[in-house]
């Protein structure tokens, strides 16, 4: 519904909506798909980069999975991915080499991503974790970060960026040891 608002008024008159909330990505990708098979033409719209963390993926594969891919033409807008907007925000922590990893298990098993945050973590990459904390998943970004503090020392930086490039950004600059989950949530990224 969130990203539906911020377009609103692009919408032609007569525009047919079909809105729904955070959670329910697949189901907006399958609706997308059927309609588009149908022959409507759709906007799939969410935030940041169609392509990251995104809608663009599920919406390809079950267009693929269908037998539909050769039957509707897809064109993908790119956007500014929340990385990005948030590193920029923060002074280029991307600036090398770096991991993104979303910290949801709705469609990932926590072990696969544990393991990609231990990799990162050994590797020594700068890590953006997307899907931070929900208020069902509390958990999982206290555990990264002790992940990231077995390898690092307390005083590495790290950047909450909230709703970056939206009126209401905040940026909060701590350190390993002093980051506090509890001030971040499903609009914030998190860079370490």
């Amino acid at each position: 519904d969130q990203y539906v608002d911020q377009v609103r008024d692009l919408l032609r008159p007569g525009t047919r909506v079909i809105a729904s909330g955070l959670g329910q990505e697949e189901e907006r990708a399958r609706t997308a798909v059927r309609e588009a098979a149908a022959g409507r033409a759709v906007a799939l719209v969410g935030s940041g980069d169609a392509g990251v963390y995104a809608m663009a993926a599920p919406a390809l594969e079950m267009l693929a999975a269908e037998g539909a891919a050769h039957a509707v033409d897809v064109d993908g807008v790119p956007g500014i991915t929340a990385a990005a907007a948030a590193s920029a925000l923060l002074g280029a922590p991307l600036g090398h080499d770096h991991a993104y990893v979303s910290l949801s298990d709705l469609h990932t098993p926590w072990e696969v991503i544990e393991r990609r945050v231990r990799a990162a973590a050994e590797g020594d990459f700068t890590v953006c974790f997307y899907n931070p904390r929900s208020r069902t998943r509390d958990w999982q970004l206290p555990k990264a970060l002790d992940i990231l503090a077995e390898h690092r020392p307390p005083d590495t930086p790290v950047g909450i960026v909230r709703n970056a490039s939206r009126p209401d950004e905040s940026v909060t600059l701590t350190t390993l040891a002093e980051a506090d989950p509890a001030q971040v949530d499903m609009y914030t990224v998190v860079l370490v």
